[in-house]
């Protein structure tokens, strides 16, 4: 165990599995969250109470995590358009992509990425992004990614590679990761402190976490629990 980890930690569900995976597989691990002004901006206070505990519950997790790092991208919200800043129904729109669809945000957060990556000496940038629970985002896609790990490589000679455990996971089976890599207590934490929902609702608990539990993100959510819990 050499490499060392950026992990594109939001404070939802499948960053929080993503952080956990990290801490399980590279020697350091840093984290970078990005505040857009998203509508959901109530994920960068639930992040940091997941950073604070996430490390009591495996000694050699607390000895691994590193560096936290938050980055403002006001640029994606003076750009607008998007019902994931700001008011507006979350719907399909012409174009088949969902309204919540934030153009060129992936794309900017692995660049970003990356770049602080380079600066710290890191090797792998790890990401949430899953193609088999995507929700219509062109650029959660594993085609995309490589696509972009070529260019970022390219334009700063290096050899970072981004690692997207979640890729062909469906939300089902995400549960059933959480619970392999850390158990109980791991799961435990998704629910009571990760964060997920659009709308940004931390009022109503549900037996598989906060949110508003009617919005695409919440009813995957959702869906995916019951299933894995089903099974």
């Amino acid at each position: 165990m050499t490499k060392s980890a950026l992990v594109l930690f939001s404070g939802g569900q499948d960053s929080t599995i993503c952080l956990a995976y990290a801490l399980e597989r590279y020697a350091r691990v840093e984290t970078l969250a990005f505040d857009y002004n998203q509508r959901h901006k109530v994920e960068l206070d639930c992040r940091l109470e997941i950073l604070k505990h996430i490390p009591t519950q495996n000694r050699e997790w607390g000895e691994r995590l590193g560096d936290d790092h938050i980055l403002p991208l006001p640029a994606l919200a003076e750009i607008g358009g998007t019902s994931l800043i700001g008011a507006g129904e979350i719907k399909m729109q012409e174009n088949g992509l969902p309204s919540s669809f934030v153009p060129g945000r992936n794309l900017l957060f692995l660049t970003y990425g990356a770049a602080l990556a380079y600066r710290r000496g890191l090797d792998v940038l790890v990401g949430g992004m899953c193609e088999t629970d995507y929700s219509g985002y062109p650029d959660c896609r594993r085609t995309t990614l490589d696509a972009l790990t070529n260019a970022i490589n390219l334009g700063m000679e290096s050899a970072i590679t981004i690692d997207t455990p979640l890729m062909q996971q469906t939300k089902a089976q995400s549960w059933a990761l959480a619970n392999e890599i850390g158990g109980a207590a791991l799961v435990s934490l998704i629910i009571e402190h990760s964060h997920t929902c659009y709308e940004g609702e931390r009022n109503h608990r549900h037996i598989w976490g906060y949110g508003c539990g009617t919005c695409p993100a919440c009813k995957l959510r959702a869906q995916g629990y019951q299933e894995w819990t089903a099974a």
